[in-house]
């Protein structure tokens, strides 16, 4: 008699969405993506959650956290979320072929490390099929930036594009790509595995920020002056060295 298989993690996704209208398109569109990951995944046994973060409510909170470089406790909290989160849908309205002032300011103020080799799914909407290639050529390079794993496929959808079937079939690709990264673990067996080569922000909201310190290289000249230690002499000799 054959042992009952155990049963599949539970998983999180995170929606980060910049729409500000209501009803929103952006928002829409990244609930449809949700909504046919989870199918998706459930499908193969993996049972998952969707959680939201509007930008739209913590509009004048982002703006406070870009002067001060504090986080007040409402963005801290969408922070801790994403930081939790198993994988990400990124979602913008496009205005005047960029992304979201908002949505780039809220990205402004997550670190570095936080979202190490996690999937994201990229989607934007706009007016126009002409905003079309601002998804590949300006989310993915700030995922890239921060080190995300973008999916292959990214998703615009302009007002023509509600009614057609098309968008139907990029985002059940699209939900598809983002449930094999999710159930094969890739993503964090990565960033297990190569943590302590990354650059970190020390006390950071990363996930493993509590392991920051194991990765802090404290046989530097400014570690060495913060702990009351002389700097290496001129020359990056040490005194003792033959």
């Amino acid at each position: 008699m054959n042992a009952p298989s155990p049963a599949a993690a539970s998983v999180t996704i995170a929606i980060v969405n910049a729409g500000v209208s209501d009803p929103s398109s952006t928002r829409l569109l990244a609930d449809r993506i949700a909504q046919k990951t989870v199918d998706t995944l459930r499908e193969s046994g993996t049972p998952a959650t969707v959680r939201s973060i509007d930008l739209g409510p913590l509009a004048t909170d982002i703006a406070q956290g870009i002067v001060t470089g504090m986080l007040n406790p409402k963005v801290q909290s969408a922070m801790e979320l994403l930081a939790s989160a198993d994988a990400v849908i990124a979602a913008t309205p496009v205005y005047k072929a960029g992304i979201s002032g908002l949505f780039k300011s809220f990205a402004d103020l997550i670190d570095n490390d936080l979202l190490i080799a996690r999937p994201v799914v990229l989607a934007a909407t706009g007016g126009s099929a002409r905003h079309a290639m601002v998804v590949d050529e300006q989310l993915r390079p700030l995922f890239a930036f921060l080190r995300a794993i973008p999916m292959p496929t990214s998703l615009y959808a302009a007002p023509e594009d509600w009614g057609s079937t098309d968008l139907g079939k990029r985002i059940a690709r699209a939900a598809q790509e983002l449930s094999v990264l999710l159930r094969s673990g890739a993503g964090r067996q990565i960033a297990d595995g190569n943590w302590g080569g990354y650059q970190h922000q020390f006390g950071g909201n990363a996930t493993r920020a509590e392991r920051s310190l194991e990765d802090v290289d404290f046989d530097t000249d400014l570690m060495r002056l913060a702990t009351g230690k002389s700097a290496l002499p001129r020359g990056g000799e040490r005194a003792d060295a033959h």
